[in-house]
């Protein structure tokens, strides 16, 4: 694997895809004509209301065969125009994430590093909704949607079923990446010396303690653990219980579930090549925002005079390069419905720019199915960016209200 790029990886990952997707249109074209119905559903239509999103979604989810999830996705939001070409199914992943994922929703919580999500090691959920979970990010893969959603890289290595590092010290940068505070302590308990003191300074036992809900909870690592003083003797094995715990034992049947809804759709022979930080940029983009690069790569559409040299070109890319990091990103998603770069950077986006005619009041309109913005030719820059700052700041949803 290592002699394969990333962009030969996604390409065989979309040609395999593209594979099982013609598979499944053609079983359910069969089914129709053998059956003797008129009905023939080539897609998995995903037909929700904004108001009920996340348990209609994973309502229509968990009723659906394997062979449906398999066929090419769309999705309709009741009572808007939008038609899927690629857009609508890109907000629909960004509105279920940002509910799915919540810290209030509770099957993942905000890790004490503070940057990233990890599963909740509570039993507060059954093992059929993190199937559910499992299954959604296995769709968003399966037809090349980015998700906004921050996990650790230990979540990527659990996901592609990578064996788990023996050195010691790549599992506690596993931990660094969770909880910074705990790596750093038990690095502290580790070369403490005096050896001899290790016991009273510390007061540890073999029990690892958590907060559930207001109430109290613990579990000991070893038997009897309780009884158990961390000493210099033990102190190696006290470390590599407590890793094992964090990072496998207490999120154990959780996870399992969330990997048997993974499998439904994405088999492990298709990802199997992937190292877990490829993984990590396949579902949800790059981070670095290169937009000199989009700028260079972006195609126009319209008169003669639509190039790079109109002035309302130069004016726009101007305003672009001038907004902070924040807007830009809202830029990205009103256009193109993510805000991250997808594999190989922001020259991957193929960004067209098309003339919706002359100067007007009208705001700049998105097709996010394909990346394309269409902008008026404004008079002046100053009306530009206040068009465009309005239009990526209260965007959302498709067709007028």
């Amino acid at each position: 694997p290592f002699l394969l790029s990333i962009d030969v990886k996604l390409r065989m990952l979309n040609a395999e895809s593209q594979m099982h997707q013609q598979f499944a249109q053609q079983r359910a074209v069969n089914f129709g004509l053998f059956s003797g119905t008129n009905i023939i559903q080539p897609w998995f239509v995903l037909q929700v209301q904004r108001e009920h999103l996340l348990q209609q979604t994973l309502i229509h989810i968990s009723s659906a065969s394997t062979i449906d999830l398999k066929k090419p996705l769309k999705v309709v939001f009741v009572g808007e125009e939008g038609v899927d070409a690629g857009g609508v199914k890109k907000e629909l992943f960004q509105l279920l994430i940002s509910q799915l994922f919540s810290d209030q929703y509770g099957m993942f919580h905000t890790a004490a590093s503070g940057r990233v999500l990890w599963i909740t090691h509570t039993n507060r959920w059954c093992s059929d909704e993190y199937k559910l979970v499992g299954t959604l990010l296995a769709l968003a893969v399966y037809n090349g949607v980015l998700l906004d959603v921050q996990l650790p890289p230990v979540f990527y290595r659990k996901l592609l079923q990578q064996q788990q590092p023996t050195v010691q010290s790549s599992l506690m940068e596993d931990l660094k990446g969770i909880d910074p505070e705990l790596h750093k302590g038990l690095l502290q308990l580790l070369h403490f010396e005096p050896a001899m003191e290790v016991e009273y300074v510390f007061c540890k036992n073999f029990v690892v303690e958590w907060d559930e809900y207001g109430a109290p909870m613990s579990k000991e690592l070893i038997e009897d653990g309780k009884s158990v003083a961390v000493t210099a003797d033990n102190r190696q094995l006290y470390v590599d219980k407590l890793l094992d715990w964090t990072l496998n034992e207490s999120i154990s049947e959780q996870f399992s579930s969330l990997l048997e809804g993974f499998h439904r759709i994405i088999n492990p022979s298709m990802i199997e090549h992937f190292t877990a930080l490829e993984l990590e940029r396949l579902m949800t983009g790059l981070p670095h925002l290169d937009f000199k690069e989009l700028e260079e790569s972006t195609e126009y559409v319209g008169d003669s005079t639509w190039t790079t040299e109109n002035p309302v070109i130069t004016a726009f890319w101007s305003v672009i390069h001038s907004l902070p990091f924040e807007d830009k990103q809202k830029f990205l998603l009103f256009v193109t419905g993510s805000n991250k770069a997808p594999v190989g950077g922001l020259k991957k986006l193929n960004l067209r720019i098309q003339r919706m005619g002359p100067h007007s009041d009208s705001l700049p309109t998105a097709h996010t199915c394909f990346n394309t913005l269409l902008l008026p030719e404004y008079s002046t820059s100053d009306v530009l960016k206040e068009r465009l700052l309005k239009a990526i700041h209260e965007c959302e949803g498709f067709g007028l209200k």
